[in-house]
């Protein structure tokens, strides 16, 4: 496994980050520890998750997955740079939400953490990051807990997902104000068939030194070599998330698919495998997020980090998927 720093921190992370958000609604307990053993013999150090996962009535059960490993000992959390996050309402499905149980006030920073830190079985969460902007809450509140928290031993970082680039500017230029640490990574989405981070968020992450998380790296498997596997029959078309199936049907999105595969096929490289070597090559990227439902997925995944891919290779996937460019060039006519 090859390392990084974390953004700006002298946090060192895995280039490969164990994303554990099918782990309870697609993948049992028995499992997810099995591929949680074979991520860390691998050397992924960097594991992701969300109060959230497990969705619907099961809100929080990930988590408590990732707990249960952890209490089996053998240095487990030592070794683990653990990653979680908090804004959604925490309510079941069908159930009313409660003012206050959601979002980014310091009263909710401060429930959430708490209660992730009793379901994870833990003392502390390495970098916590908010799932989504808050436009009703103010980053002087927002700091002010997270300082609180900091002190407490209870997080060490805090990061930002789905935030745009004034967003990450923002927070950032408050923190520096109260001097409070501030943003170290952002976790966004980022991929071949989706470039728009391009234009501003990946610009902000590097100005402020925070590392970019992407997530969704095969694009609800479209990039995971979709169409090969409609044609074999192994149900790829019926299987992807509804964002790669409502883009499969537009015809100039399959035939940029089919071009891609195409490619891939001409120098023997696996699809998914070269979509997640690519995103190792990008300015700024940390590593992106790897959600296996399998060990054998898992085992794909880590391939793609000794990937080496050719001039010839990226130049053909950024003239099938190019990029937007950063504004305010991108916007030039």
């Amino acid at each position: 496994m090859k390392y990084t720093q974390l953004g700006r921190t002298g946090l060192k992370v895995s280039r490969l980050v164990l994303g554990t958000m099918n782990f309870g609604p697609q993948t049992d307990e028995a499992d997810s520890h099995t591929i949680m053993d074979a991520a860390l013999g691998a050397g992924i150090n960097f594991f992701d998750t969300a109060n959230a996962y497990g969705w619907g009535n099961n809100k929080g059960r990930t988590e408590e997955i990732i707990g249960s490993w952890f209490a089996q000992g053998g240095g487990r959390r030592d070794k683990v740079v653990l990653g979680t996050k908090g804004y959604a309402n925490m309510a079941g499905d069908g159930e009313p939400p409660w003012p206050n149980h959601d979002k980014l006030s310091a009263l909710n920073i401060r429930r959430s953490v708490e209660a992730s830190l009793r379901r994870l079985g833990t003392d502390h969460i390495d970098v916590y990051q908010f799932h989504h902007v808050d436009r009703s809450t103010p980053f002087e509140e927002i700091w002010q807990a997270v300082d609180v928290l900091v002190r407490q031993g209870k997080i060490l970082y805090a990061g930002s997902s789905n935030f745009a680039g004034w967003h990450i500017a923002r927070a950032n230029e408050t923190a520096r104000r109260l001097g409070s640490y501030g943003l170290v990574s952002e976790q966004c989405l980022y991929n071949l068939a989706e470039r728009r981070a391009e234009m501003e968020v990946i610009p902000s992450a590097q100005e402020y030194g925070l590392g970019v998380i992407p997530w969704s790296p095969l694009h609800g498997g479209l990039l995971g070599g979709a169409l090969r596997k409609e044609r074999e029959g192994s149900g790829a078309g019926r299987t992807a998330s509804g964002r790669a199936s409502d883009e499969l049907a537009k015809p100039e999105v399959r035939a940029r698919v089919q071009a891609y595969e195409d490619l891939l096929g001409k120098h023997g490289l696996e699809p998914g495998e070269a979509a997640l070597a690519w995103l190792l090559t990008r300015p700024g990227v940390t590593g992106p997020i790897v959600g296996p439902r399998t060990a054998d997925q898992l085992a794909s995944a880590l391939r793609a980090v000794e990937l080496e891919l050719s001039e010839e290779v990226l130049a053909g996937l950024d003239e099938i998927f190019p990029g937007p460019g950063a504004s305010p060039e991108a916007f030039a006519w």
